[in-house]
């Protein structure tokens, strides 16, 4: 799911050598759409999204020095880094893995909101709610205990695709993230309870203590590299006996990785050892796709911990 953020330099006739450079980007003339974007630059020098323009096309021409330049560029153009040029310097081996910045994460799903659902359904195969909603259904019928919780919190809710998957299980629920776009769209739902625009770890430090029986997090921890801030949280935050249930994808490799969608994959050990020190009983981890990208499944993990 690229992003396609466009910032205006605030000049005209940058922002059009601009719109002809991507037309011709889109058409694969990348030497010619390379060119106006910097005849835009010498117009506006701090055209973050020509900068950031310019970096992908270097980068798909195999000029990686001239790309880490222009990313650079964006990023110092706008350091909250909304188009996630540092994502491009990471990927690139220019710098090392870091969080992602939130004002990339809140642009690209303000972005997306009004079609999100049905890209990722209809387009992407999306799995994600189908899948932990099994996970949680085999891991209490193994246990012997009901899967009926009274209060749960949807981590990086979206449009409310997991609420909608557990509504008959669950009594009332928490819907947390960082988008107002997506809240929007899953107020509409009339699925959750609350509704909060947050990280998602911002979100739970604003709740009590074992104040939840259940905590969701579909196709979210994609977009945090470390896990153990949000983890300690959720060991707080769950009650009792309380389940925690998300997705990830994840590699061969050891730790965590950027992957070329722009979304950190975690490697199974690390999710294991993770949960460990957040003091979280892993019941379940299976691999399975939770979507599909460029015509091939995603690796994936399923997840399900609980607080003893």
């Amino acid at each position: 799911m690229p992003l396609r953020l466009f910032q205006s330099s605030g000049d005209l006739i940058a922002d059009r050598r601009f719109e002809f450079a991507r037309d011709l980007q889109l058409k694969g003339d990348l030497p010619a759409a390379a060119d106006l974007l910097e005849q835009a630059l010498e117009l506006a020098p701090n055209f973050t999204s020509a900068w950031f323009t310019l970096g992908e096309i270097r980068e798909e021409l195999g000029e990686r020095d001239k790309a880490i330049a222009a990313f650079r560029k964006a990023r110092e153009a706008d350091p909250d880094d909304q188009h996630g040029a540092g994502l491009h310097l990471i990927r690139l081996g220019d710098e090392q893995l870091s969080e992602m910045p939130k004002a990339y994460v809140q642009a690209l799903f303000d972005q997306y909101a009004p079609h999100f659902e049905d890209a990722l359904v209809n387009d992407l195969d999306y799995r994600a709610p189908s899948l932990i909603f099994k996970a949680v259904i085999a891991a209490r019928v193994a246990a012997r205990k009901p899967a009926l919780f009274k209060r749960a919190i949807d981590l990086g809710c979206g449009t409310g695709l997991a609420a909608a998957a557990f509504a008959k299980q669950v009594d009332h629920f928490t819907g947390i993230d960082l988008s107002s776009g997506m809240i929007k769209e899953a107020r509409a739902t009339g699925l959750y309870a609350e509704l909060e625009v947050a990280d998602m770890i911002d979100g739970l430090r604003g709740k009590p203590n074992a104040s939840a029986n259940l905590m969701l997090a579909a196709d979210a921890f994609v977009y945090l590299s470390d896990l153990a801030p949000v983890l300690t949280e959720t060991r707080r935050v769950l009650a009792a006996g309380g389940v925690l249930a998300f997705t990830l994808e994840t590699h061969d490799k050891n730790g965590i990785i950027l992957g070329e969608g722009l979304r950190y994959a975690h490697a199974a050990e690390y999710v294991r050892s993770a949960l460990v020190r957040a003091g979280l009983k892993l019941l379940t981890l299976q691999t399975a796709s939770p979507r599909i990208e460029n015509n091939e499944p995603v690796r994936g993990l399923v997840v399900v911990a609980e607080k003893t």
